[in-house]
């Protein structure tokens, strides 16, 4: 990141956009995410905001990933988790993950408030805002703080819940099959990072009958970190 940090706060901003996009990795299997992360640290807020109101992908997913950073300096702007909120819910996949990127820089700066974001959006009925919540939470480097490791549990079992309480005519909602496939690994993720109390909550987990839910253990158990936790349990 560091050399793109240089090019970028070289460059006055008027020509970042040029750059970005030729820069982007795009199109291509993967985008930059090292340069989307220079942008978010050099950005101004005004910037950020219109990156992430941007029609094309790459400047749109620079924008909506920085909007973490900026929220991190600015924890009471409503307007920058509205945003943030929206592109959770985005038509493009990259950008709905840069939403779950941009609040992992808030819990890397601010883990109160990733727990307070987390928990108001794991109340919205829309299943990619939940989805964005768990696998924002679920990051290793962020469950290192109880506070969030908590959260990140509590998390979890209630996007569980959200796709069990849903009947199972109605299940093949594109954003309830998004939300389950993040849980099909996000509750290896934190059973990692915290064994002693993770596994009981798993083995909970493991009791349902419930076809959803007997997916997500499967695709969990079939994650390294946590195969081997449950074989010396």
């Amino acid at each position: 990141m560091n050399r793109y940090l240089a090019v970028l706060s070289g460059l006055p901003p008027e020509r970042w956009d040029a750059y970005l996009t030729e820069n982007s990795g795009l199109p291509g299997p993967r985008a930059n995410l090292a340069l989307a992360d220079a942008f978010a640290t050099v950005a101004s807020r005004e910037s950020i905001v219109a990156h992430a109101n941007s029609s094309d992908e790459y400047l749109r997913f620079c924008g909506t990933q920085a909007l973490g950073m900026a929220l991190a300096a600015e924890p009471h702007d409503a307007e920058l988790i509205a945003i943030l909120r929206e592109r959770a819910s985005d038509e493009n996949w990259r950008v709905r993950e840069a939403s779950a990127r941009g609040l992992q820089f808030v819990g890397d700066a601010r883990p109160e408030l990733l727990c307070f974001i987390a928990a108001r959006w794991m109340r919205d009925a829309d299943p990619y805002v939940r989805r964005a919540a768990v696998a924002a939470l679920c990051e290793p480097r962020l469950l290192v703080t109880e506070a969030i490791w908590q959260c990140a549990m509590m998390s979890c079992i209630v996007a569980t819940a959200s796709i069990t309480n849903t009947p199972l005519a109605a299940r093949r909602d594109a954003g309830l099959r998004n939300l389950r496939q993040a849980l099909g690994y996000c509750w290896s993720v934190v059973v990692a990072a915290a064994p002693d109390r993770g596994i009981s909550q798993f083995e909970r987990l493991r009791a349902s009958a419930d076809p959803d839910v007997e997916w997500i253990v499967r695709s969990n158990l079939s994650k390294a970190r946590l195969r081997r936790l449950m074989v010396n349990a």
